[in-house]
């Protein structure tokens, strides 16, 4: 049995058939999708299984974007960015009736502090709030942060970091007193405590 012509599904004998994309073609079917240009075994460009011309093959673009240490560092950056403003927008939203007493906050923030700390793994517990040698501004992570640079200062949410200076509006200079660290890092990523 002669198999059916991929474009009119009538029956292709053996001294007409075209054998391309996985389909059996007349010789006169085997033309363009669009313009219906007669197409050979040389000129074609095949596109979903279907023959085409040069002129109407589908194109499809795409943008290559190398992964080199720059890009991925942009790319971390405004993964970041997007997670300040997640949490910016999310504070924002917040009513003001879920805030605690002014004379209990302290106390809460307190016991939220000691049950963090020991419930750490083994290793990893969070040294007791220490103060500050040099008694410089004293502030408190909101949020995570991943070092990019050499010289920033990775954070975890609620580290506390001390001996804090301003550099620029967006930026700080201090020590992260869970690691010992020293070094840059965002200033709207902490709050002064």
């Amino acid at each position: 049995m002669n198999p059916p012509c991929g474009r009119c599904n009538k029956p292709v004998y053996p001294t007409e058939k075209i054998n391309c994309l996985d389909k059996y073609w007349h010789k006169g079917c085997f033309s363009c999708e669009v313009c219906k240009m007669a197409l050979s075994m040389n000129n074609y460009k095949g596109f979903e299984k279907k023959p085409y011309c040069t002129m109407h093959y589908p194109k499809t673009s795409f943008t290559i974007v190398t992964d080199t240490p720059e890009n991925l560092r942009l790319k971390q950056q405004s993964l970041l960015n997007s997670q300040i403003k997640y949490h910016e927008e999310f504070e924002k939203s917040k009513t003001r009736s879920d805030a605690p007493p002014p004379e209990n906050r302290q106390e809460q923030e307190l016991q939220a502090s000691n049950s963090e700390r020991f419930n750490q793994p083994a290793g990893q517990m969070r040294p007791a709030v220490v103060s500050p040698p040099s008694g410089g501004k004293r502030y408190q992570a909101l949020y995570s942060y991943v070092a990019a640079e050499a010289d920033e200062v990775s954070l975890q949410e609620g580290d506390l970091v001390s001996d804090v200076e301003p550099i620029d509006e967006g930026w700080m200079f201090g020590c992260n007193q869970r690691t010992g660290k020293r070094g840059m890092l965002p200033a709207n990523y902490v709050r002064p405590i």
